[in-house]
């Protein structure tokens, strides 16, 4: 596994943008996001937007440690008007992706990962826009679509992400053992790519192959990555289940943190 060039995430924070911001513009922004029910669209979008200035001014700073919310310019929009909404998602991802930029993927800053660097941040910062331009276009209800490249890797940074958290002792994922049981996920339009999660006793491994599993999850690329990202229920006619669907569920379940 190998990840994509830095200027790429760059380049995807602001793109991915602008197609969650082409998904909202014109609909109910007081609607429910059926994916995070406890946020409206105007909510997920706040939260991007935030999330977008928060690790810029992290890189920006060159922080050592957490940053206050408080200490980061216009993290939230003046008013309520969606044009201000708008032009403030616009602003945020375009100045975030150019310190990104400037910084090099080298530059070391805070993270709340084993990895602190401005490279961590830009993957973080792609990815999260990745998942939320989802959460925006089910809420709207208009087409989603995801490079395959960038919905491969979106999997790949949640189980190194899963995979760290369970390291670093977080209750759920420690959950996520018992040795002799496995998940493979299989992607039908994507040749290679498919993921091997292996439980052992002491916790999870993954790897990118083909093999016999417990349970298998196939389907399009980008379907496998909303389901691994609980955007997609396991039981859609989009994607199949074979083998101990309850594996799947096991997994999704202790995978819901953050």
């Amino acid at each position: 596994m190998s990840l994509l060039p830095h200027e790429r995430y760059c380049d995807e924070i602001v793109l991915r943008t602008e197609a969650l911001r082409a998904a909202v513009n014109g609909a109910d922004l007081d609607a429910t996001v059926p994916t995070c029910p406890e946020w409206t669209l105007r909510d997920l979008a706040v939260h991007l937007g935030g999330a977008h200035r928060w690790a810029g001014e992290i890189v920006r700073t060159r922080a050592t440690e957490e940053l206050p919310e408080d200490r980061v310019p216009h993290f939230t929009p003046d008013g309520d008007d969606p044009a201000v909404l708008d032009a403030w998602l616009a602003d945020g991802a375009a100045r975030t992706a150019e310190v990104l930029r400037e910084a090099g993927p080298e530059l070391k800053a805070w993270s709340w990962y084993r990895d602190r660097s401005a490279g961590f941040w830009a993957r973080r910062m792609a990815i999260e826009t990745v998942v939320h331009q989802a959460d925006a276009a089910l809420t709207a209800k208009v087409p989603y679509a995801m490079a395959p490249d960038l919905a491969a890797d979106t999997i790949d940074e949640w189980l190194d992400i899963v995979a760290f958290a369970q390291a670093e002792g977080e209750p759920e994922a420690a959950e996520l053992r018992g040795a002799g049981r496995s998940l493979h996920l299989h992607a039908t339009d994507a040749p290679g790519a498919e993921w091997l999660i292996e439980f052992g006793e002491d916790g999870f491994t993954w790897r990118r192959a083909h093999d016999k599993a417990t349970a298998a999850l196939r389907g399009p690329l980008t379907d496998l990555m909303l389901v691994f990202n609980r955007r997609l229920a396991p039981d859609s006619d989009r994607v199949e289940v074979l083998g101990d669907a309850e594996l799947l569920d096991f997994w999704l379940a202790r995978s819901s943190f953050g």
